[in-house]
């Protein structure tokens, strides 16, 4: 069964998942990577730490980047899977984003919804700070609300072959030192 934006967004607002299946397995290792990149992201802005903790940083943000994108993948390509059966209509529209990257973007979303709801509970900040945050939280809420709300249009409307989505391959070539110009070059030096 596929995943309703309900269900995922319950997950990330720390759910457990609705199943044991490859699709949920993927939407929880999405989240996961997505929170180890905001919290290596967080300590990468750091200034009072030697400059080799900051590339420990960068090389950590660069791994959970290419996992998070490779389980984007694993989620279309679970959803792909699970539509396999349905008779596109000679008019089915070509969704431009992917659910797996419509998912990841909830995952981010419900991130920063979190970082900017413990801002409005500071106590060490003054009145304006927490005002700017609840209303900036307030913005966030209704992005991730309509952006579940497509989510869920998408898989119904791919349900009836009405729309869908190709899988769009990332081809992350930073991470690849048979692709990446500044790691193959130290071979040859």
């Amino acid at each position: 069964m596929i995943a309703a934006a309900a269900d995922i967004l319950g997950f990330h607002d720390g759910g457990a998942p609705r199943a044991d299946d490859s699709l949920w397995r993927a939407i929880a290792d999405n989240h996961r990577h997505n929170a180890s990149l905001w919290d290596e992201e967080d300590l990468a802005r750091r200034r009072n730490v030697p400059d080799s903790a900051i590339a420990a940083n960068k090389r950590a943000i660069d791994g959970h980047n290419q996992k998070r994108n490779d389980a984007v993948e694993r989620i279309d390509e679970a959803i792909l899977d699970a539509f396999s059966k349905v008779r596109l209509k000679s008019d089915a529209r070509l969704n431009s984003e992917t659910a797996g990257a419509m998912i990841d973007r909830l995952s981010i979303l419900s991130l920063k919804i979190r970082a900017m709801r413990a801002q409005t509970e500071r106590r060490d900040v003054d009145q304006a700070h927490i005002a700017t945050c609840r209303a900036r939280l307030e913005r966030l809420v209704e992005q991730r609300r309509d952006l579940a709300a497509c989510l869920d249009r998408l898989l119904d409307e791919f349900s009836r072959g009405e729309s869908y989505y190709k899988i769009y391959r990332q081809f992350k070539m930073y991470n690849d030192p048979s692709l990446n110009p500044a790691l193959y070059g130290e071979k040859r030096r």
